[in-house]
């Protein structure tokens, strides 16, 4: 068995290759969309607003979808074989943009963009985070989360520091390259399981002795569990209702979800147009911009958090950081000069630990084959949050940007994204610090009925 998370180098390998093919083209495709269906090019219409929001939209509904569906085959088959499919149709996007990029090329771009984003969005982050849970022991866990977010920090870095100085046609050539060694990578040196001995038995069918190991422990209540709690018979939305009745932390885990992925998502769709139009930002500033954030981010995931994580705990570190997110988002919101968004990059740290404390809180309430379902769930929680956010910021960024505006507030916007992260910070204060139980507690008769 290799030893702890020196195990884990071939997934976080190849969550940076795939993190740093998309990273890449961050800074330019807000750039090649405005010249692509807008009169002036450094116009910022309102119709490339809308086209972001609809592709959030549309992407975030088949994500809904697919990420439970995803993490739940990942447990039968295994994660290697799920992550073939996103990892080749991740491909054919960057493809288009570096043959072409004018109008009709941008539109074909944009198709097969929604098309392969319904299986692609996020399945890499999801099944990560999966096969982590599945071969880190739960009080290391978190750190493991830690770094793997860090990983994607560095590579969200490299990205933006490739994007800075390369010219936009080299920019996608690349990114495309990266998406193909990173498959290439996976295919030849990720092993399926680094502990076979341990989690072997989710993938074969029920035995006598997994029956009594399960009836030998508590099922849920608000506590870490350690042995199967599912029914493999039952479908993956059975399962997850069950979840959901018996763990009241597991729901209170998808409300934060969900409303930090509404946040993050109207920021997605708002804060650089609203760079754009406020202080004529164009891609050399984005990546300048995005470079701070990642250099701040990446430092913070690999050298500070990983060592106070464990002792902190996953419920402190998801308020702290959600309570900097509300900061960073309501200070943007006024930002009286171009300075201003580089200045609250001192947030970022926060923002980054949501969602690998929140992984780590709803990884605590399965065993370790499970997994795959939990993190599916938590994935499309966070498409829902996606397809919603969208419908709300994408016409209120156009609104507060354009003439016709209400009252002068271009933030506005940014504000309202700030308070949605001030509704996920509440309810993380609610979040108990979940303990083991010992393993002779009574079963109740109510959980009892459902094993």
């Amino acid at each position: 068995m290799e030893d702890g998370f020196v195990g884990l180098r071939h997934m976080w390998t190849i969550v940076f290759l795939s993190g740093f093919a998309g990273f890449m083209e961050a800074p330019v495709i807000t750039d090649v969309t405005v010249a692509a269906v807008c009169s002036r090019p450094d116009d910022s219409c309102s119709l490339a607003v809308y086209l972001t929001g609809f592709q959030q939209v549309a992407i975030g509904l088949g994500t809904m979808v697919m990420m439970p569906v995803i993490g739940n085959l990942s447990d039968r088959y295994g994660t290697k074989a799920i992550l073939t499919l996103p990892m080749c149709l991740s491909i054919l996007p960057p493809v288009i943009l570096g043959y072409r990029r004018d109008t009709h090329f941008f539109y074909l771009f944009y198709i097969i963009k929604i098309l392969t984003a319904l299986v692609c969005e996020g399945a890499v982050d999801c099944l990560a985070f999966a096969y982590v849970g599945e071969n880190i022991h739960d009080r290391t866990r978190i750190s493991a989360f830690s770094i793997l977010a860090g990983i994607k920090m560095i590579s969200a870095l490299c990205g933006t520091l490739v994007a800075r100085f390369l010219p936009v046609a080299l920019i996608f050539k690349v990114s495309a390259i990266s998406f193909l060694v990173g498959l290439l990578y996976m295919r030849v040196f990720l092993k399926e399981r680094l502990n076979n001995d341990e989690v072997c038995d989710h993938h074969q069918d029920d035995h006598a002795s997994s029956d009594v190991t399960m009836l030998a422990e508590p099922i849920l209540n608000d506590t870490a569990i350690k042995t199967s709690v599912f029914n493999k018979k039952q479908s993956s939305l059975k399962d997850m209702i069950f979840l959901m009745k018996t763990s009241t932390i597991f729901v209170q885990a998808l409300v934060v979800t969900f409303f930090s992925s509404f946040s993050d998502s109207g920021m997605q769709s708002a804060f650089l147009y609203f760079l754009k139009a406020r202080f004529g930002f164009d891609k050399n500033q984005f990546a300048d911009l995005l470079l701070l954030i990642t250099i701040v981010g990446s430092i913070s995931q690999l050298f500070v958090l990983p060592r106070f994580a464990s002792s902190i705990g996953e419920r402190k570190l998801l308020s702290t950081g959600l309570f900097l997110e509300f900061m960073n988002m309501a200070i943007v919101s006024i930002s009286w000069a171009p300075w201003v968004p580089y200045l609250t990059t001192v947030f970022v740290p926060g923002a980054i630990i949501v969602m690998p404390s929140v992984c780590g809180i709803a990884s605590r309430q399965v065993g370790a084959g499970e997994q795959g379902k939990v993190q599916g769930c938590m994935s499309g929680v966070k498409s829902f949050g996606k397809v919603v956010a969208p419908f709300v910021f994408s016409p209120l960024t156009a609104l507060f940007l354009s003439n016709n505006a209400p009252f002068y507030f271009p933030g506005f916007s940014l504000l309202c994204i700030a308070l949605s992260s001030m509704i996920g910070f509440l309810q993380s204060l609610l979040i108990k610090d979940a303990t083991p139980q010992p393993l002779n507690k009574e079963i109740n008769n109510s959980s009892g009925e459902e094993v």
